[in-house]
């Protein structure tokens, strides 16, 4: 793989921005006398990742005008992402607050967000025309939607804005069931709505079977029927990646990286995952990762491998960030374990 350099264009990523809040390893949130704090969010992740692989990667958010809402702006200029599309408004952070697993005991998140400034943000404050001028790719996700009305009504502009102007749309389902729940639905109706403005989803059988009222194909072995029935009923689909996972222990994982174009496939790994560090997040690298690739305009095995080093890579590193270096990821990707000098 070549070195970094800036690619032209830029991607907009747009989503909500979160506050970390995590119980020191070993220990319960009840437990916990102090709690570590990172800055995170899924359009977050993803926009950092690229921005430290050479990318000109722009979040779009809004936070608050108050000291929280300064410690997730700065984190994004840190990493070299701009911020000149964040928004101030009234509101609160949200926060999430998290218990790492250990042995036999999962990791577990809950989630205190309702009433945020993202999710309380009047849609027309974006104007998607002028944010979207000279980008190549905009990145959004399911979470927005499930977070409330208003920001589901901005994604969905945003998307429809993104394809009228010739900006490529990469969605990642991101599934989260406890927002939808707490809405009352489980969100098909509009999750296939935006399904139907993208040409990348990071996408497995469960969200398809969701989005197009197959409860058959989350059944186990039908990943293949899923994917081209997903190809089928959305026609500007060009691309569809996930990573396959099987957990031996909650710190050992085995983990692929699936990208399939129409009519072709690559699968990249598996990788063996121990001593976990940091499972969160994750799920961005790999997406940033395939999005690098795609972007450079390299093939399906390139972008897999790529993209599945990327969230491997992640694995090692605390906090939602994927703070690697295009060098390291590319060592990962290699196999190598030597040490870097």
């Amino acid at each position: 793989m070549s070195a970094s350099h800036p690619v032209p264009g830029r991607i907009i990523c747009f989503g909500e921005m979160l506050l970390r809040l995590s119980a020191p390893a070993g220990r319960l949130l009840p437990q916990a006398s102090h709690l570590e704090l990172c800055t995170g969010g899924a359009e977050a992740n993803v926009a950092v990742s690229l921005a430290r692989l050479g990318h000109r990667a722009s979040m779009v958010t809004v936070l608050p005008d108050s000291a929280l809402g300064d410690i997730a702006r700065d984190a994004l200029r840190t990493h070299g992402v701009d911020t000149a599309a964040v928004l101030n408004g009234p509101g609160r952070m949200g926060l999430y607050f998290l218990t790492p697993g250990a042995v036999l005991r999962p990791s577990e998140i809950v989630y205190d967000r309702a009433g945020s400034a993202f999710a309380t943000a009047d849609p027309a404050r974006y104007d998607w025309k002028a944010i979207l001028d000279g980008a190549t790719w905009l990145h959004v996700s399911g979470i927005s939607p499930a977070v409330g009305e208003l920001p589901a009504r901005a994604v969905l502009e945003a998307m429809r804005t993104a394809r009228a102007l010739g900006v490529k749309v990469s969605y990642d389902g991101n599934y989260r069931a406890s927002l939808w729940a707490a809405r009352g639905e489980d969100g098909a109706a509009t999750l296939r709505s935006l399904m139907a403005e993208a040409d990348l989803a990071f996408a497995g059988e469960r969200d398809f079977a969701l989005v197009l009222g197959r409860p058959e194909l989350a059944e186990g072995g039908r990943e293949q029927e899923a994917v081209e029935a997903a190809f089928a009923a959305f026609p500007q689909l060009a691309h569809v990646a996930y990573t396959r996972r099987r957990q031996i222990g909650v710190q050992q994982h085995e983990l692929e990286g699936v990208l399939h174009a129409r009519g072709a496939c690559a699968v990249a790994g598996p990788f063996d995952l121990h001593e976990i560090v940091d499972r969160i997040g994750t799920g961005d690298a790999f997406a940033a990762g395939v999005l690098d690739g795609l972007m450079r305009g390299r093939g399906l095995e390139e972008s897999a491998r790529f993209g599945l080093a990327a969230a491997a890579m992640k694995h090692s590193i605390a906090g939602d960030f994927n703070t690697a270096s295009r060098a390291q990821i590319e060592a990962v990707a290699s196999g190598s374990l030597d040490v870097r000098r």
